[in-house]
This record gives C-alpha cells, structure tokens and sequence, in this order.
C-alpha cells in the first residue's frame, strides 16, 4: 500500500512538472487556446444614466461599508480626512469563457475585483476617498486575440467607465483629483484621459494620472492625453506608468499585440518608445536600487494578507520601456505570467512607494 501511494505521488509530481514546462514554453499558446471565448459577443446596452448614483455599482466609495481599498498592511493606516478623491479602475477579474463581458453581479469577478483593490488602490488611502466602479469589463481572454469581438466587448466596458467617471465627478466636489488603474482599467483610463480629460478644465485638478500596467506610445499616445509624462518626483499633473518583469523579460507578447495598433494621434505604434516611470524614484527612464523601495506587499496563497518586505527589489528602466526587477525577485507564486511578467504584481512590487509618491504630488499640487 505504501509503495502504490509512492508511485502516485511520483506520477503526480511528473504531472506537475510537465504541466510547469508547458506552461513556461507554450503559456501563451496554451491561454489563448483555453481562455478566449468562442462565440460572438452580445451587444450590452449602455448603462443607465443614473446607475453609478446607486451604491450597489460601486466596490468602493466612500459611504461604502466594508470598502476594501480602505485596507493596509500593519504599520500603516487610511487616512481619517483625506484631502482629495481618487477615481480607480479595477484590473481584469472576469475570466469565464463563455461570455465576452461581465454580468455586474458575476460573484468570482467582483470578489477578484475587490481582492484588487486591497493590494493595489489601498496605496492611495493615505491621500483621497476612494471611488472604484463595478463595471462590464471585458473577460481575460480578450486580451489574446485579434478578433474582432475583443474590441466590441472592451468598448462596452469603456462605456460603463465613462458613465461611473461622470458620476464620481459629480460626487467628488471640488477636491483634486488622482486617476489610476491597472491593465484592463489602466487601458480604460487612457482613453478616459483622452475623451474626459484632455482639453477640458478638469486637467487642472488632476495631481497625477497612473496608468500602470498597459503601454503608453511617447509619441504615438501620450500627446492625445491631455498630461505630460511625470518627469520629477514632485511633479503634480502629470502621467506615470509601468510595466514589471524579471530578468531575463520576454515581453514579446505585449510588444507584438501593441505595434500592431495606432496611438491616440493616428500614427502607428510600431517600435515607438513607451512611458516607463519608475515607481520607486518617481522618475522616467530611471534606476533604483533595492534599498530604496520602502515595501513590496508579498500576498499569501489566498490573496486575503500581506506581508510587507523592505529593501528587496529593485527597478530599473530599459529598452523601449519596461521596468525591470532583476533576476531574483519575490516568490509570488503561479500568478507570474510568460516571459517573466510581473504584471499581476505592478502596485504590490512598490506599493510603498507608490503611497509616497502620491503624498508627494499632492503636497506639490497643493503649493
């Protein structure tokens, strides 16, 4: 009997690692095979124009009880009277491939949605209310395909954040502004730059914009967007954003997909620069070592706490723009992507720091 059991746990360990090969040489064949839906997107209707007045559309506001961006790791805390408001899209939580966007009251996305919001707009908490929509997004799988769906199914999610967005500067008052998301709502966040923003009076109350996770043409996107790429840390007004992976990067996966668009202004993105700030100096095109970041969050297997650690990973800024974090980072566990992207984890790596830029550029905004 003890043999038999042996035997099994070798061929589960077999098992294992083969499913690890595979996933480290074909990740990307693999998801775009499995997570891409395969029937035609279902045309949503646009969102009531009241909708976002309701509290239910809202995982965090300020009046909202429970409100997970109000979370922090020990040694730090929300807080009491913030002086501005803060307007965050969530990343991609939906991840059914049987629909291309989310129903609003999906169980798996929403509670994903809201476990992003502690590691990622809690950074925030120490300087604005929190305002962040519940929203159709579109599912993982949008993002590894060209067809054409893809594109319907993010636009319908755009719509509801447009919608959400008019409701929070509504609700917002007259307080300076930060605007920030991650991937899908880092995406949604430069075209809302583009459509609310750019040109508008509201510009003026925008201490910074950061648009971290997706790529950001220097001159194919970035003119349209109505901020300047963020070039001091005590700058106010101005666009940050980042992409994270370890050494050796492979990001031949988003470099493909974005070189065959066309920015913001119409011209072709193809082997133009991206903004890359990094996250620990506040600078563009920077180098920071280790010692200067002042926490990663390292989330345990659930995602439900955090461990902050000191000094441990560096950034620096390299090629067309993607931030690098050595070759011996943080054990994070199966959520690293292909190519060594540590796209997941783009607040967690400096979440610190991304707290203290934001006290910084308020205070700047506020002289």
């Amino acid at each position: 009997m003890a043999r038999k059991f042996l035997y099994l746990i070798a061929v589960l360990i077999v098992l294992a690692l083969a499913a690890a090969f595979a996933y480290r040489f074909y990740g990307v064949q693999l998801m775009r095979q499995f997570m891409v839906p395969g029937g035609e997107v279902v045309a949503l209707p646009p969102p009531d124009r009241a909708a976002y007045a309701r509290a239910d559309m809202w995982i965090a506001r300020p009046d909202k009880p429970g409100n997970p961006a109000l979370w922090t790791p020990a040694g730090f805390k929300a807080a009491e009277k913030p002086r501005a408001a803060v307007f965050f899209i969530h990343p991609t939580s939906f991840l059914d491939t049987h629909s291309w966007n989310a129903p609003l009251d999906n169980e798996d996305a929403n509670t994903r949605a809201a476990l992003f919001l502690r590691g990622q707009a809690s950074a925030f908490n120490s300087v604005g209310e929190i305002w962040a929509p519940r929203y159709r997004q579109a599912t993982f799988g949008a993002f590894l395909t060209s067809k054409a769906s893809a594109q319907q199914a993010l636009d319908f999610a755009y719509r509801d954040v447009l919608a959400a967005f008019d409701a929070f500067v509504a609700q917002a008052g007259d307080r300076p502004i930060f605007l920030a998301g991650h991937s899908q709502g880092a995406l949604h966040l430069s075209r809302l730059l583009v459509d609310r923003v750019a040109g508008k009076p509201i510009a003026k109350r925008i201490v910074a914009a950061y648009v971290v996770g997706w790529p950001v043409s220097v001159t194919a996107d970035l003119p349209k967007m109505g901020l300047p790429v963020c070039t001091a840390p005590d700058q106010a007004g101005c666009i940050l954003s980042w992409q994270s992976f370890s050494e050796p990067a492979d990001p031949a996966l988003i470099v493909d997909t974005f070189d065959a668009t066309t920015g913001f202004t119409g011209q072709p993105r193809a082997g133009t620069p991206m903004v890359c700030t990094n996250p620990i100096s506040g600078k563009p095109d920077d180098s920071a070592p280790a010692l200067a970041n002042l926490g990663t969050l390292i989330p345990d297997v659930n995602f439900q706490s955090a461990q902050m650690v000191t000094g441990r990973v560096p950034a620096h800024c390299e090629g067309r723009g993607f931030l690098t974090i050595g070759n011996d980072p943080p054990d994070f566990g199966q959520y690293v992507l292909p190519g060594n992207n540590y796209h997941v984890f783009d607040y967690s790596l400096f979440w610190a720091n991304v707290r203290r830029d934001a006290e910084r550029r308020l205070a700047a905004y506020k002289q």
